[in-house]
């Protein structure tokens, strides 16, 4: 099942797409629903950023040939990092290129969408009931900032550098997808989620015992080797097989 958030005529909604309507949610999507029958074409409608997280917890060098070219050494642990509630963009968003920085960077990612509140989740406790779904994922950063300021809070949090979408996918597995990015149609990553350092089960787990999650909460998994920068002008597209396409515009910051 594919579910997309939407506005249309003044409402914001979730919609079950079947072929090229889209079925209304009655209820939350975290909870209780059904499945209206009056379908909306998607072509009348505005694709919003799937979820409203209250945080997005990102996991660095969790491909190991991603960690290789970053000249990393492969994590003994999840390596977490937080990007804000406020840099989040739906599918056909700009990315805006901050004044700040000279290397802004695309970085393909899976993301698990939460479904339900998760909090010191045991190594044999079941993770299914707690993950509403899977989504693409772009980890938008300012390489140069990351490099000069060791931590990654200012490069991974510029406003729009967490392009999420277009929809959360309620049935594929997450433990052999392949993820590709291109950059102008031209193919610049290409990975599968087998070959992560840390699973999914392991990290909603693991994150849990660090910090409660709650519904609407995005993980992104890590990325695949092939991270490189885009300009302005640039359009990027995050490819998960089963999802769909994450597609976004670079523009230079006005403001």
């Amino acid at each position: 099942m594919k579910i997309y958030r939407f506005r249309y005529r003044k409402k914001i909604l979730y919609g079950v797409l079947k072929e090229e309507f889209l079925f209304p949610i009655k209820g939350s999507v975290f909870g209780d629903f059904r499945i209206e029958d009056s379908p909306v074409p998607i072509s009348e409608v505005f694709i919003l950023p799937p979820v409203e997280p209250t945080k997005i917890v990102a996991v660095g060098a969790n491909y190991r040939d991603h960690a290789q070219e970053m000249g990393r050494p492969l994590p003994e642990v999840p390596l977490l990092f937080l990007k804000p509630s406020s840099a989040v963009i739906g599918a056909r968003d700009i990315i805006a290129y901050p004044e700040m920085s000279k290397q802004v960077d695309y970085e393909g990612e899976l993301a698990v969408v939460i479904k339900k509140k998760a909090r010191q989740l045991a190594d044999d406790d079941p993770v299914e009931e707690h993950i509403l779904g899977y989504t693409c994922f772009n980890d938008i950063t300012a390489r140069d900032l990351q490099a000069r300021d060791v931590q990654f809070t200012r490069a991974k949090s510029f406003d729009t550098f967490a392009a999420c979408g277009p929809c959360i996918d309620t049935d594929v597995d997450p433990s052999a997808l392949q993820v590709k990015t291109f950059l102008n149609g031209k193919l610049r990553q290409s990975g599968n989620t087998r070959n992560l350092i840390f699973t999914v089960p392991f990290l909603v787990r693991f994150i849990s015992r660090i910090m409660t999650l709650f519904p609407g909460d995005i993980i992104s998994t890590g990325t695949p080797a092939g991270v490189g920068p885009m300009q302005p002008g640039d359009r990027v597209d995050v490819q998960i097989e089963g999802i769909g396409t994450l597609s976004n515009q670079v523009m230079r910051k006005t403001e």
